[in-house]
């Protein structure tokens, strides 16, 4: 049998990290915050077609209501963006521990 570091739960684990921080990094290069700020805008508008399929599963995943939670989806979307940014930033730093 493999080592745990090729088990599947850890496999999709970094599929999921691979797929956070490509979305995260979409967000950043594609959108313009300025513009962002000053109006109600759909993301969509700011990611290319070729990065939306895995931009919007990461975004939807972290902005799915849990029981109870009565937050319209903007608000979600809004947390699930810093969610992203916090995922992101914890699995970079994880891996930067794993390697010192």
């Amino acid at each position: 049998m493999g080592s745990t570091a090729d088990s599947p739960a850890v496999l999709a684990m970094r599929i999921g990290v691979v797929a956070a921080e490509t979305a995260l990094s979409t967000l950043l290069h594609h959108v313009d915050f300025e513009a962002a700020a000053e109006e109600d805008f759909d993301l969509r508008g700011f990611i290319a077609p070729a990065d939306w399929p895995v931009f919007s599963l990461v975004l939807d995943t972290l902005a799915a209501p849990r029981p109870g939670d009565e937050r319209p989806l903007a608000e979600r979307r809004s947390q699930a963006l810093l969610d992203l940014a916090r995922l992101c930033r914890a699995a970079r730093e994880s891996s930067l521990d794993a390697v010192a």
